[in-house]
């Protein structure tokens, strides 16, 4: 087996797990968090944002975003992928540092600051695996028009003019399906954020 033929399974296996281990700094954040009202109600906005973002793309991208290997049946270049390629991951990003901002109000500012720092780099680095995984199916795929939209669209950090001759229309019917699962983890990550609230001490 060739070395490139190892790091892409290795990177096909993050892909395939990217939930399970994304789960795990959410679940650092449920069990060592100590929240209050004020940390939550900062937290709270940024953590919906994160959401929106992620609906306003997967209303574009569609429920292809939630297989266990990458798949495009065409390549969506309109609405966020207009500003950047990987709105779904920034979502998640900007919902993640919502909630470490929301359950870490009564952590001393040490552990706030590790608790925060450590989850959000545990995000990146699966994306920093993952993102090339997806990059080179959709060159092997859609080719020089993937080269030239790479071009044009920065990889995460968005740009406030949209790239001309976007492609792709925005159906809010798929939300619900493609969005389901996370729905209920943000809806599980609020609840205890509640109760821990609620019952501190």
């Amino acid at each position: 087996m060739s070395e490139a033929s190892f790091d892409e399974r290795a990177r096909a296996f993050v892909f395939k797990h990217r939930g399970t281990l994304l789960a795990i700094p959410a679940a650092a954040l449920a069990i060592a968090g100590k929240p209050d009202v004020q940390s939550a109600a900062v937290g709270a906005l940024p953590a919906l944002l994160g959401e929106l973002l992620r609906c306003w793309a997967v209303g574009y991208s569609g429920v292809t975003t939630r297989g266990d290997t990458v798949t495009a049946p065409r390549l969506v270049t309109a609405g966020p992928y207009a500003h950047l390629r990987n709105p779904l991951y920034l979502g998640n990003l900007i919902t993640a540092a919502g909630f470490a901002v929301a359950f870490t109000g009564r952590n001393t500012p040490g552990v706030r600051a590790a608790l925060i720092a450590g989850s959000l780099a545990a995000m990146a680095a699966v994306y920093a695996i993952i993102i090339p995984h997806e990059e080179r199916y959709l060159r092997t795929q859609f080719g020089e028009a993937f080269d030239r939209y790479c071009a044009r669209v920065p990889r995460m950090l968005p740009s406030l003019r949209p790239a001309p001759g976007g492609e792709g229309t925005w159906n809010p019917a798929v939300i619900r399906e493609a969005e389901s699962r996370t729905f209920l983890t943000f809806g599980a990550m609020a609840l205890i954020l509640a109760l821990k609230i609620l019952f501190a001490r």
